[in-house]
């Protein structure tokens, strides 16, 4: 079961991304005023199933990945180093 996206998870998101509302709206294809309006009411957001999910890509897509553990969550996927061609 996925992790239902709230406006807390979607700011902590962006903070680890250094991202703003723009750099999201860009990346998502959502308007800027959309995730001004459900980044601003606290909880589960409440936006069409199309929206959540253009969010959600963009920020997995980004790095992100959303956490279930004790809590829901956010953090930074791992990145595996490259090996150097010799």
């Amino acid at each position: 079961m996925s992790v239902e996206l709230s406006s807390e998870l979607l700011r902590a998101a962006r903070a680890l991304l250094r991202w703003d509302q723009q750099d999201l709206a860009k990346a998502s294809e959502v308007s800027l005023p959309t995730i001004k309006r459900l980044e601003a009411k606290p909880g589960v957001l409440n936006a069409h199933k199309p929206t959540v999910a253009a969010l959600r890509r963009a920020l997995e897509s980004a790095g992100i990945e959303f956490t279930n553990g004790n809590g829901p969550g956010v953090r930074l996927r791992v990145q595996q180093k490259k090996k150097n061609p010799e």
